[in-house]
């Protein structure tokens, strides 16, 4: 029989339409899939070989649970050159993906009868890695209205004394909503006065392509020390497979998470660790970043253009990150009642995946991922058209 948390816990929509789209490939089936939250690029050659030449030189053993040192300095040097934020070898952490950072953290920081405060639209995994943790997960609901960002109003109204920990995801899975500073800094006057804790969630901080990324941890020192900074090498680098994740923050914070990665999956594997530094240090990565950022770009322009002029078809505008998130609500009707609905029947009847709305806390909208080639994005999209005129 399983435990109260197993069957407590749900599965991803996410995963579930890809793998349907999977299956249906297998048997065959011409689907195209905007589902998977993954870069369809290689990773750089000179990533490889860092690796390769780690595994040829011995470099296949434990290392301490939370990472090396080499990796950790760089991860250091890395948010002192970008995010203007210093921390010293305690206060880093080196995890199996960026996942397992945050799900690390949410365990040590959140138990019965805390709350955390998740705003919507959010990642999938967030509400259920609270519900692991035995907190309860509470969701600051918000809209277009606000462009899909928390403020200082909807925060001040949904804290409470059992409210431990904020979330915060800039740019954000699944709308790409971007904070600015001056936002930033509206939020943090509620955090520090409730005192809270953020877990800021940067993973797509290079994806930007209106405006620039700002670290809710720059904002003030006495946020810097509210804040634990989560990141990783998955989505701007294209290592997705590698499973090199971090966090900076609080020694106590980072003490504590380690604890709990001893007696789980202990240290990342050393030769992924040894790419990641190379990434971290070489002068290489800010072209690699360039040359993917720009072909994202282009993906974004053509998708919102050729997305915005549907009717009866709303489109978040598009920030960062490489999602497109949109309502279709006003084409509800008998057949189609809710998000899940318009993304199983788009499966079934064109062979399109998309990921429905309702498991990122926002039924009536569904996302895209244009992670994917042009020539995808293109049939793809002609698809869908024909899907929505037919209904």
């Amino acid at each position: 029989m399983l435990s109260k948390l197993a069957q407590n816990i749900s599965f991803s929509p996410t995963l579930a339409i890809s793998a349907k789209a999977k299956e249906l490939k297998a048997e065959g089936k011409d689907v195209i899939s905007f589902g998977d939250g993954e870069p369809d690029f290689d990773t750089p050659d000179f990533i490889k070989e860092a690796a390769i030449t780690a595994i040829k030189t011995g470099q296949t053993k434990y290392t301490p649970a939370t990472g090396t040192k080499e990796l950790k300095t760089a991860i250091i040097e890395k948010l002192r050159r970008k995010n203007f934020l210093d921390y010293s070898l305690d206060r880093i952490m080196v995890n199996c993906g960026e996942k397992l950072t945050l799900f690390n953290l949410i365990m040590c920081l959140a138990g019965e009868g805390d709350e955390v405060i998740v705003p919507s639209s959010y990642w999938i995994s967030y509400p259920q890695m609270v519900i692991a943790s035995g907190a309860k997960p509470v969701i600051a609901k918000t809209g277009p209205e606000t462009a899909f960002k928390l403020t200082s109003e909807i925060l001040e109204d949904t804290v409470s004394s059992d409210s431990k920990l904020l979330i915060l995801n800039s740019p954000s899975n699944p709308t790409g909503a971007i904070y600015n500073k001056e936002e930033l800094e509206a939020l943090g006057e509620v955090v520090l006065r409730y005192n809270l804790t953020v877990i800021s969630d940067e993973i797509y901080e290079h994806l930007v392509y209106d405006g620039s990324f700002v670290s809710i941890a720059q904002v003030a020192p006495e946020l810097k020390k509210k804040t634990v900074v989560v990141n990783g090498v998955s989505k701007t680098y294209a290592m997705t497979g590698w499973r090199i994740g971090y966090g900076a923050g609080n020694a106590e914070i980072i003490a504590g998470c380690a604890k709990l990665q001893l007696h789980s999956t202990s240290n990342p594997t050393l030769f992924a660790q040894a790419g990641a530094v190379e990434v971290l240090f070489s002068d290489k990565s800010p072209e690699a970043i360039t040359k993917m950022v720009s072909k994202f770009k282009k993906r974004k322009d053509y998708i919102y253009q050729e997305l915005s002029s549907i009717e009866n078809v709303e489109v978040i505008k598009l920030r960062g990150a490489f999602y497109i998130f949109l309502s279709v609500q006003k084409l509800f009707n008998e057949q189609i009642r809710s998000s899940q609905n318009f993304a199983q029947l788009l499966l079934e009847k064109k062979l399109v995946a998309v990921v429905p709305g309702n498991g990122f806390g926002a039924d009536g909208y569904f996302r895209m991922s244009y992670a994917t080639k042009m020539d995808n994005i293109t049939e793809g999209i002609t698809r869908l058209k024909r899907f929505i005129s037919d209904i």
